[in-house]
């Protein structure tokens, strides 16, 4: 190395070595070592209008990376983002917690002053490790050059080992300027979550043969842990004759919801919560979500029923309820394991029994999961959220779907059977994370030599957080439709207000929940570059998507519905 050679340039070579093709970014003067370094490489610098937006970006492409990951071992599952010193890290936060709590492989770098300028007290100084820290698995600042190789090696496997999930490196500026003789080091091999106890496995696989009628409710881990895990999931079902249930808040496909033994995903709602949890023995497959979003008044599992919690992440295991049988591994090793376990040990009358009753719970929720998101107004002309799904649906079967619908969610995860490795969502919940993340799943789409067509399904609210996403899809070119779910206002507020104060809507005098006058959303996306349409009846949803999907390019499609 030397004669020039500086830390920006073997910060860029690492990057490269290690398989990353674009970095999502914001730029600023610290950060200037790094973008001139890119200049002379082959990697795409992806900019985004705003902090958050790039760190959107990187975590959807981390996520759909991840499933391209399951099938092509050379995929590199990590999205890199490149911020602006401490307020374009804070700026970022919102969407560095949505990849922890998504569980997105990203590493985060912001550029800092120079460590012998610091006492000035600089504009645009922070804590930027500290600021980071509670949202990453690591969060660190590399004060010297030579500290440098390891320390990027370091990021990526802390990233990728499971339970993956973002990391964060501070990179002042003079270490990024300072030269060195050093290289990139090599990656090496990413451990596993491993197999799991076995002595823990044939206890679940007892308590599973014992039990009276045993349910199961999976988490996004087990989608995390690639589709044989999803598998694995069936196979334990079919195995013990579960009835089996979606963690509340899932946002990814854990388990085929056309399979005979699916009944619901659990809805954040206490007492139909409780009541979906209410039987003898409970497995908690790689979950991490599965509580309301405000304070339950009673237990949402009774105290006396037996739990069997298995998964990647050691912190989730047991965390809400004890956990009778705790089984640390990867999901889908150790759901293959206890289903071959439990085939052997349960007879098969019992097997044949257990399914009647599945069968009876999903005859007596069906009517219940049919008529979320239809709601009651019968002479709008506007659709209900759930013919938008159904319109969705007929038009777009194989998309693949990154949702940030809030109160159109359920209505698409009800009337939807999606194919496992089919959507990713806001898990984290903060508005703000599912348009760029829908920018950076399609540009994780192109690199596929069959990709995708992407459908980015969003509330008006949350289109309103970050449009300007959109000019990044339109400035890289990138194929994408997204669809607005627009009712012009804050439903999901609306709803919790009468969740928590009782009532309906004509009791309340709701502040801060509409957009009066409303936003123009296809004018929006024009103006940065993309088509925009506005679709104000049902009949117009189909033919819109379909002309869309054709088309290359971004498409936002303003589709009107009501409550």
């Amino acid at each position: 190395m030397g004669d020039g050679y500086t830390g920006a340039d073997l910060f860029v070579d690492a990057l490269e070595r290690y398989g990353v093709e674009y970095v999502f970014g914001n730029p600023g003067t610290t950060e200037l070592p790094v973008l001139k370094a890119l200049a002379g490489s082959d990697l795409e610098y992806v900019l985004g209008l705003h902090e958050d937006v790039a760190v959107g970006m990187a975590g959807g492409y981390a996520s759909t990376r991840r499933y391209h990951a399951h099938h092509d071992p050379d995929v590199l599952p990590v999205g890199v983002a490149n911020l602006h010193l401490a307020p374009g890290l804070a700026h970022g936060l919102g969407n560095l917690y949505a990849a922890k709590v998504a569980g997105a492989p990203v590493v985060v770098t912001a550029g800092n002053h120079s460590t012998d300028f610091r006492q000035e007290e600089p504009i645009l100084s922070g804590d930027l490790v500290g600021m980071a820290r509670q949202f990453t698995k690591w969060s660190a600042e590399v004060l010297d050059v030579r500290a440098l190789p390891s320390m990027v090696r370091r990021a990526f496997r802390v990233a990728l080992t499971p339970p993956t999930g973002p990391v964060f490196l501070a990179l002042p500026l003079d270490t990024m300027m300072a030269e060195t003789d050093a290289g990139p080091e090599r990656l090496g091999e990413i451990p596993t979550a491993g197999r799991g106890d076995r002595e823990q496995i044939d206890r679940a696989a007892e308590l599973l043969a014992e039990a009276d009628e045993p349910a199961m409710v999976v988490g996004d881990h087990v989608a995390r842990a690639g589709r044989d895990a999803v598998d694995s999931a069936v196979a334990l079902a079919e195995a013990a004759g579960l009835r089996v249930h979606g963690e509340i808040l899932a946002c990814e496909v854990n388990f085929p919801t056309d399979h005979d033994q699916w009944a619901s995903y659990v809805p954040p709602d206490e007492g139909l919560a409780a009541a979906l949890m209410d039987t003898d023995t409970l497995v908690f497959a790689g979950c991490s979500t599965n509580t309301t979003l405000v304070r339950h008044e009673n237990p949402l599992v009774d105290q006396g029923t037996t739990c069997i919690h298995l998964g990647q992440d050691a912190w989730e295991l047991g965390k809400h309820q004890p956990a009778d049988v705790a089984v640390l591994g990867d999901s889908g090793e150790v759901m293959a394991e206890l289903a071959e376990h439990v085939e052997e040990a349960l007879d098969g009358e019992v097997r044949r029994e257990r399914l009647e009753r599945v069968e009876e719970a999903r005859e007596s929720v069906a009517e219940t999961l049919a008529s979320i998101g239809t709601g009651n107004a019968e002479d709008d002309p506007r659709a209900s959220k759930a013919e938008l799904v159904d319109r969705l649906r007929e038009a777009a079967p194989d998309a693949y779907v990154v949702d940030e619908g809030v109160t159109s969610k359920y209505p698409l995860l009800n009337r939807w059977p999606l194919e496992p490795e089919g959507m990713i969502s806001n898990k984290g919940g903060g508005l703000g994370y599912g348009l760029p993340a829908a920018v950076g799943a399609a540009v994780a789409e192109g690199e596929r030599d069959d990709p995708r067509d992407v459908l980015g399904f969003v509330g008006d609210g949350s289109y309103l957080y970050y449009p300007h996403a959109i000019h990044t899809a339109a400035r890289h070119g990138i194929d994408l439709t997204v669809v607005v779910s627009d009712n012009r206002n804050y439903r999901i507020l609306k709803d919790n207000t009468i969740e928590l104060f009782g009532g309906t809507d004509a009791d309340h005098e709701y502040v801060g929940m509409d957009f009066e006058p409303p936003v123009d959303v296809p004018a929006n996306a024009e103006s940065h570059g993309a088509e925009g349409r506005l679709i104000e009846t049902p009949e117009g949803i189909g033919p819109a998507v379909e002309d869309t999907l054709a088309s290359d390019g971004p498409t936002v499609l303003d589709v009107l519905v009501h409550d």
